[in-house]
């Protein structure tokens, strides 16, 4: 956003445009999130960020498993949260991964 006190820099040090990391949450909890994780297929399941491939993490079973549900709730990881790190694939094949992975 061009208000940003960042927008400049973000133009000079990507002057390609920045890359997308989404974080959102899924109806149906720690289960729902395990087997979207589980059930895409271009998507890589590792907690890096920034990678030329998309990645998928449910930090709930993984990165944040050894917090309380409290606690993960609390950073922002709770049971319901998933994060994509979307990468340099085509946007059609990006989306139908998803769709097919929460189908």
């Amino acid at each position: 956003m061009k208000s940003d006190p960042y927008h400049a820099l973000g133009q000079k040090y990507l002057p390609k445009g920045a890359g997308a990391v989404l974080t959102f949450a899924l109806k149906g909890g720690y289960d729902a999130g395990v087997a979207c994780v589980g059930n895409v297929k271009l998507f890589s399941h590792l907690a890096n960020i920034g990678d030329a491939k998309s990645l998928i993490i449910h930090p709930a079973s993984t990165t944040h498993s050894q917090l309380t549900p409290e606690q993960r709730a609390a950073a922002g990881a709770g049971d319901e949260v998933v994060r994509l790190s979307v990468g340099i694939e085509d946007i059609g094949d990006i989306i139908a991964d998803l769709e097919q992975a929460l189908g």
